[in-house]
């Protein structure tokens, strides 16, 4: 089965919310190599203005795994994840995130296009924090290899 175009624009529930622990933030940075005294020492990320931690930048990715999630499960759409590669990503901010926050996500295919026999299926979570302000939007393109691929 190939990937179903008629996913694009197909916008996904949220996610049940996602509790920021400072731990998670301090694994990730140290996971990331991220040299940011932000992200792993309260008292620096206190004088710099922020209430906690400061998650590296591409922290968002642990959120949006469960809208892609979503996405790879829908019967419809045609994805074997057996034949997924990790095309592309980026983020958007509206603020950093910081240990505390509670995030929610939703997930909506912005394209589908087919190229040389594969697909590349692109989706956006939108990251809002537990009073609905948008935090931050994650963007992924993912390659579904075609069966000659």
């Amino acid at each position: 089965m190939s990937v179903n175009p008629e996913i694009e624009g197909r916008v996904f529930a949220p996610t049940a919310p996602y509790l920021v622990g400072r731990e998670k933030v301090r694994e990730f940075a140290r996971a990331t190599m991220s040299t940011s005294a932000l992200s792993s020492d309260v008292d620096a990320a206190r004088a710099a203005g922020y209430a906690d931690v400061v998650a590296p930048p591409t922290f968002p990715v642990v959120v949006q795994e469960a809208t892609l999630a979503q996405l790879l499960a829908e019967p419809d759409a045609g994805i074997d994840f057996s034949r997924v590669v990790h095309g592309e990503q980026r983020f958007s901010y509206t603020r950093p995130i910081v240990a505390g926050d509670e995030l929610t996500a939703t997930l909506t295919v912005t394209g589908v296009k087919t190229l040389g026999g594969n697909a590349m299926v692109t989706a956006s979570s939108s990251m809002a924090d537990a009073q609905g302000e948008h935090v931050v939007t994650a963007v992924s393109t993912l390659v579904v290899r075609g069966d000659d691929a």
